[in-house]
């Protein structure tokens, strides 16, 4: 997902969305949304959230972060 597409959501929401990485964009909104703001720290790719939103995009980060 794109950072327009994330900043629509969390407007919607009713989160400011200026000066913030998409990391903490997409944390924020899970926070609101009631969740974990686990977006991504998942280790070696694993992630017990199947349904999350943001698993996608998550993954991606989160390899890149595990190196």
């Amino acid at each position: 997902m794109n950072m327009q597409e994330i900043r629509g959501i969390a407007k919607g929401l009713g989160l400011k969305t200026s000066r913030t990485t998409k990391v903490n964009l997409v944390r924020s909104i899970q926070l609101t949304e009631g969740n974990f703001d686990c977006f991504g720290t998942a280790r070696e790719g694993v992630c017990d959230q199947s349904g999350c939103l943001w698993r996608k995009d998550c993954l991606g980060p989160a390899g890149k972060k595990a190196h």
